[in-house]
């Protein structure tokens, strides 16, 4: 028997697009809950996007110091959570060294979501940017230095630490 027998035929079904698809609705569902009720308990979330998709709006200096991607943190000090499901985007008010700021951020823009608390976690797919380069081409999200700001702070933070990593391979 020929080895390529063994091979899964190519799905003429877009099921990868599907389950990409299913689960950016679990990123929707959760950030309009939040929206509506607040974050629960210890709940908090990181949600990696990247700066340079189109539709992105985000602070010029925010963007100079993350010019691919940038991380933030839903946790004790954000306000005006919105989602806009319709018109696949989502935007939060949060405090970046002292100073309040608005972002604005496609859903397909995303390419990560994790509530740490019950170490949950998503890692979406994005199209290549206008510079050619693939989510899975860049560096992970640089961590900054901190801000004094107080305590509950919202810090930018990369999630290396939250990845899987497969079975065999050390990194």
């Amino acid at each position: 028997m020929d080895e390529t027998d063994n091979d899964a035929p190519d799905s003429l079904l877009p099921y990868d697009e599907w389950t990409e698809e299913a689960l950016r609705h679990v990123l929707v569902r959760a950030l309009r809950h939040v929206s509506i009720h607040g974050l629960p308990g210890e709940h908090h979330f990181y949600i990696t996007f990247r700066t340079d998709h189109p539709g992105t709006d985000i602070p010029a200096r925010l963007r100079a110091k993350y010019p691919e991607e940038m991380t933030i943190v839903l946790q004790h000090q954000f306000w005006d959570l919105t989602v806009d499901e319709n018109a696949g985007i989502f935007s939060v008010g949060l405090s970046f060294g002292g100073i309040g700021s608005t972002l604005t951020i496609p859903l397909q823009a995303v390419t990560a979501f994790a509530d740490p608390y019950v170490r949950y976690g998503l890692q979406f797919h994005v199209a290549a940017s206008d510079n050619g380069a693939l989510e899975e081409d860049l560096p992970p999200a640089p961590v900054p230095e901190s801000e004094p700001e107080g305590d509950a702070a919202p810090q930018v933070v990369s999630l290396d630490a939250f990845r899987r990593r497969q079975p065999g391979k050390e990194s």
